[in-house]
């Protein structure tokens, strides 16, 4: 068995080797690599995995995310840096909520990213995450364990009981359109969900429903939130002002490359 990690007299082979697969960030996966493995044999396997293009976070069970580990199997959809601003801007907005714990609902949940940072850094707030894909449920529980996670079509999935009393409610909807799935990297195409990805034919049509049917759910005052991306923005925020959401606004982050459409139900 080769030693994956081995350096050699022209310096490390775990690197060269991950660069040579076209790993952008080698050194750093190299790093990430080597923690997760228990011995050389395992480092050897999970380099050939990662080498072979599968997403490193699926590859060593976890992805960081603004501090926080989460468990990701493979299969599953990774999430992304840019999702963090999602994350951070329904966390403040949770925290906002006086006078009683915040009702939070993280749909299109995947492993759960949203409402795992929402109950790290909003304490007491009530948590419930849905997705339709039962491997991502199952790891979204390992994530919040103190949440409510169901498997489901949107809405369908949460508990009735919420409904008209939701504080926040969060969405991470599959933006890609469909035609551009052939076009992403492999390790997305390949190894991830395909739910998870495709958005319909402008990639916004899971995000209209999610939009639509939000009114009912939210709290007078109540906030809707989506991840988007900066070209689709606009047709955004115009699905908000359909479904009769106010004070709609779209927050970028330049440094994360995350956009995201805020919405209100009216007081």
């Amino acid at each position: 068995m080769t030693d994956a990690g081995a350096p050699g007299p022209t310096g490390d082979a775990l690197v060269a080797r991950l660069r040579a697969a076209g790993c952008v960030f080698a050194e750093d996966e190299a790093a990430v690599l080597r923690e997760a493995a228990a011995d050389a044999a395992e480092l050897d396997e999970l380099a050939a995995r990662r080498v072979a293009g599968e997403p490193l976070e699926q590859v060593v069970g976890y992805a960081e995310l603004d501090g926080l580990r989460l468990a990701v199997e493979p299969g599953v959809f990774v999430p992304r840096q840019r999702t963090v601003v999602l994350a951070r801007e329904a966390a403040r907005l949770a925290a906002a909520v006086a006078g009683r714990p915040a009702v939070v609902v993280d749909l299109c949940c995947g492993v759960a990213a949203v409402g795992a940072l929402v109950a790290a850094r909003v304490p007491g707030a009530v948590v419930h995450a849905a997705d339709v894909d039962p491997a991502a449920v199952a790891v979204a529980r390992r994530n919040l364990p103190g949440g409510r996670v169901t498997t489901g079509d949107l809405f369908g999935a949460l508990d009735p009981a919420v409904r008209g009393g939701v504080d926040v409610l969060a969405a991470n909807a599959p933006y890609v359109p469909t035609d551009a799935i052939a076009t992403m990297p492999p390790e997305a195409r390949l190894f991830e969900s395909t739910v998870a990805l495709d958005g319909g034919p402008d990639g916004l049509d899971v995000q209209r429903r999610v939009v639509a049917g939000a009114p009912a759910w939210l709290a007078p005052g109540g906030h809707v939130l989506v991840e988007t991306s900066e070209r689709q923005a606009a047709a955004s925020e115009e699905a908000f002002r359909a479904a009769g959401l106010v004070d709609v606004r779209t927050v970028h982050d330049d440094e994360l490359d995350g956009t995201v459409v805020v919405g209100c139900r009216r007081p």
